[in-house]
């Protein structure tokens, strides 16, 4: 009895420790059992105490009444499957008639609380079958990743959501998007994990940063073109528009629009062509766009309107040449001037890190899901990284990116290197790698000249 009773504190006080350091390893040695165990045994009585159940159906009364049994009792919905996961537990129900998903959706607050879990979410699969997706800890609190994710061209993990699924940022699903974030807010390591998921597919990279590069230039080597200042910004946006005209001359003699070929088979964007005549697809990273529109002489004016009409041209007609715009920044309003409001409403997808007040949080999200608007400015300032992800169907997930070190994304562009493609257009562009020494040399020489 006393070995007994030593085993049992032991393991209680193993699994308490768990708890308490590695949420991740208690939830898959004891959680998911015990959770299971309480989804299962409770499952009747808390549906019929968050009203989400049907009264029996005429029927089953009638029959009742007939054969002098007891009246059938309220139903839930019915469970289809029951699936553990890593972070928690998937439950599938088939809707009973009258039911709605909408009824489940607004009671995930109380199911959570019931069910003893940290998160309920729903979506739903079909027309009468809900998916409800609990999580039995705070999976962005330590963000891991999974150890295996579905990677595909152009679609690339960067994010964990708060349900426990993979956040992922597909290029041909949401070909642009908007970041915006205050200083300190996880921007930079979120754009981090977009440049390391991309580095090994088959894809140039595009940077403009005008902080005079200190975001992006150390990712260089993977870079097929570079800007570090508005100027150059100016002239690599002009040749990423003639590259675009190109491709569209390309598709355009490759349309093989005749009587006996397919619908399928005709050309419409770089996708639709042969693997040795498509072009290689282009992620444009804007760093900081605030500083492309702001201007204080007549002459940064023109091109600051040459800037954003360029933005605005590759927005709008980029996306079947192949050209995806990834924009970040502090704000993104009107006042940036003309052009700004245009621009952004082409960008699908929004991510708003905290921001430090809600006039900026309407900026990214309230033109695509309003509620999220309150989430967004609600953001501690120590939970760095976490963010509002939304796009135009008006669904909006809380996500947080794996802390991403610049060394460990310098590392993996390095090993890439040699993915880079060399664009014709984009040459006068290539960034040039040079050593610490020269690095260094260039540092002192440069304040003697000024």
């Amino acid at each position: 009895m006393t070995a007994f009773t030593v085993a049992l504190v032991l393991v209680v006080a193993a699994a308490g420790l768990l708890r308490w350091r590695r949420p991740a390893w208690y939830w898959l040695a004891f959680g998911v059992t015990l959770a299971a165990l309480r989804v299962l045994v409770r499952y009747r009585s808390v549906m019929d105490a968050c009203g989400l159940t049907v009264p029996p159906t005429r029927w089953r009364l009638s029959l009742a009444r007939a054969t002098n049994r007891p009246i059938p009792e309220p139903r839930p919905p019915r469970i289809r499957r029951l699936r553990p996961t890593r972070t928690g537990l998937v439950l599938r129900l088939k809707l009973r008639p009258g039911q709605d998903v909408f009824d489940i959706t607004a009671a995930s607050d109380r199911l959570r609380h019931s069910f003893s879990m940290f998160g309920v979410t729903s979506r739903e699969v079909r027309s009468g079958v809900v998916e409800v997706r609990m999580t039995g800890y705070d999976v962005l609190k330590r963000v891991q990743m999974p150890a295996e994710t579905e990677s595909r061209a152009m679609r690339v993990p960067v994010a964990l959501r708060e349900d426990g699924s993979v956040h992922y940022r597909d290029y041909r699903a949401i070909p642009h998007a908007l970041t915006l974030g205050a200083t300190e807010s996880g921007k930079s390591v979120y754009q981090r994990n977009l440049v390391t998921g991309l580095a090994p597919l088959d894809v140039a990279l595009v940077g403009i940063d005008c902080k005079q590069g200190v975001e992006l230039f150390p990712l260089a080597r993977r870079f097929s073109a570079l800007a570090d200042s508005p100027d150059t910004a100016a002239e690599l946006l002009d040749a990423l528009v003639a590259r675009m005209a190109d491709v569209y001359r390309l598709i355009r003699t490759q349309q093989r629009i005749t009587v006996d070929v397919p619908d399928a088979e005709i050309a419409a964007d770089i996708w639709d062509l042969p693997d040795e005549l498509r072009p290689t697809p282009v992620v444009v990273l804007v760093d900081e766009v605030a500083e492309l529109a702001l201007y204080a002489t007549k002459e940064e004016e023109k091109r600051r309107d040459r800037i954003i009409t360029a933005l605005v041209r590759l927005a709008q007609l980029g996306r079947a040449a192949g050209i995806y715009l990834e924009i970040c920044g502090q704000r993104f309003g009107s006042e940036l001037g003309k052009g700004i409001t245009m621009l952004r409403a082409q960008l699908t997808g929004r991510t708003a890190h905290r921001l430090n007040d809600e006039t900026s949080a309407n900026m990214a999200l309230g033109d695509i899901a309003p509620d999220a608007v309150l989430a967004a400015i609600q953001i501690p300032a120590e939970l760095r990284g976490l963010a509002i992800a939304g796009d135009a169907s008006g669904g909006w997930h809380r996500i947080r990116a794996p802390h991403t070190s610049l060394r460990q994304a310098v590392n993996l562009c390095n090993r890439y290197a040699d993915r880079t493609p060399d664009l014709p257009e984009l040459a006068p562009f290539r960034p040039t790698t040079c050593t610490a020494t020269e690095l260094v040399s260039s540092a002192k020489a440069s304040p003697a000249t000024a």
